[in-house]
């Protein structure tokens, strides 16, 4: 999607009203020419008919009152089943007729050569250097570094503060978590799963977890150790 897309004030349908549909209500309201208008979710998990102060709806009955031709879609599921569960909805909402927005913060730094896909939702603090290609139904959470020449494909979660660096290809549905760092000319496989805090330094295997150390607990008293700083 190019970065100047005409249609990107289109009134918002938002799939979705957990904490990341609530955040997406705010960043879409507050940091972009949409208006979120409603949301909804599969009627067999219909349990309230309001959020954030506006209509809750049927996601089979969604077309009924907001017609796919006049309204996008945002899909607002986290990275459930390695954000499976997202990209399945998001291929539903298009069945349907919807275009899917993507978000970008006016608060991270990109630049005008990036391509982006659809239902995409970049946070606050990121750095998006040159030469970038991000696909689609791609999360990447605050503060995080994507480096030159970087290639994000479909379905992906970054987590926040995680540094990608130069020539990384990301692998379709792969889950990067916070704090972790990916070296330069590596490529995550497929459904890679990168834990909180792991560095990785070689390119991974389809399907595997790398995980990093937890903190030990020090074995003395915490005013024990305040008592030193």
């Amino acid at each position: 999607m190019p970065m100047n897309d005409e249609r990107r004030d289109r009134p918002l349908i938002i799939f979705g009203v957990g904490e990341l549909a609530q955040l997406a209500y705010f960043y879409f309201t507050h940091d972009s020419l949409r208006q979120v208008v409603a949301f909804t979710v599969d009627g067999a998990h219909l349990q309230q008919d309001q959020c954030m102060g506006l209509p809750v709806l049927p996601f089979e009955e969604v077309h009924v009152h907001y017609a796919p031709q006049e309204y996008d879609m945002f899909v607002a599921i986290g990275y459930a089943r390695l954000n499976q569960a997202r990209a399945e909805k998001c291929l539903e909402a298009k069945a349907r007729g919807y275009r899917l927005a993507t978000y970008i913060s006016s608060r991270s730094v990109t630049w005008t050569d990036l391509i982006i896909g659809e239902n995409c939702f970049i946070m606050e603090g990121n750095i998006i250097q040159p030469f970038v290609r991000i696909g689609n139904n791609v999360i990447i959470w605050c503060g995080s570094l994507v480096s030159h020449h970087v290639e994000i494909d479909d379905n992906c979660f970054i987590g926040a503060h995680a540094v990608v660096s130069g020539h990384v290809k990301i692998g379709a549905h792969s889950f990067v978590g916070v704090n972790a760092t990916l070296r330069d000319k590596i490529t995550l496989a497929e459904q890679t799963l990168v834990g909180a805090g792991a560095l990785i330094i070689a390119s991974t295997k389809e399907n595997t977890a790398h995980l990093a150390a937890a903190s030990p607990e020090a074995g003395v008293p915490s005013q024990r150790l305040q008592s030193l700083l």
